[in-house]
């Protein structure tokens, strides 16, 4: 098994280049595990405590949760994915279920941020991208996809976001081996990760 990290901002194009990763393997030899997957469980708080969360913390990610799941694919386990809901800030009843595959990717904006995690992955990627265009993108998937009005995700751009990344995110692409720029060029650079992956399997 082959174990892939994708980080990089709120933004960067991370889903992007997970996908142009995986559209070149046949489905049963892939799966993708996302970081906002194991955002800690909230239900013992009020919506309103929830809303007040900084989700961009690493506090906010239960990595003991993904290590262990991790790990049980590792070992060739079906694991139970948690399934988060960003409408009501708290996981849900449902999981989905996830077998062990030749090459696992894990990706998410603070995934490199635990050591622990850190030393399962066999390759490290980081996705950049400028940080305007990735303040567009998260204005337009906020409102569309998340049901916010633009006055909140600017909001927690400025209080949360913006600092976090230059707290928590942007210091561990010194820990990538690869990193990607989210442009019109990023093609080459996946063309080399996809390289390295058939090279490994």
């Amino acid at each position: 098994m082959l174990v892939l990290g994708i980080a990089g901002g709120t933004g960067s194009g991370k889903t992007t280049v997970v996908n142009q990763i995986i559209k070149h393997f046949p489905s049963d030899e892939v799966c993708v595990i996302s970081q906002d997957s194991y955002y800690r469980a909230t239900d013992n708080l009020s919506y309103e405590e929830r809303t007040k969360i900084n989700f961009d913390h690493p506090r906010a990610i239960d990595f003991e949760l993904l290590v262990q799941h991790l790990k049980e694919l590792k070992q060739g386990k079906i694991i139970e994915q948690p399934v988060y809901s960003f409408v009501t800030h708290n996981r849900t009843i449902d999981t989905i279920q996830t077998h062990p595959r030749k090459v696992v990717i894990v990706e998410g904006i603070l995934i490199f941020n635990n050591e622990e995690l850190r030393n399962l992955f066999d390759i490290k990627i980081f996705v950049h991208a400028d940080t305007d265009e990735r303040l567009i993108r998260r204005i337009r998937r906020d409102i569309t996809e998340r049901g916010r009005d633009i006055d909140e995700v600017l909001n927690r751009y400025q209080d949360t976001l913006k600092p976090m990344h230059q707290q928590f995110i942007e210091p561990t692409k010194n820990f990538a081996d690869i990193i990607i720029p989210n442009d019109k060029f990023n093609t080459v650079a996946v063309d080399i990760v996809r390289t390295v992956i058939n090279e490994r399997l």
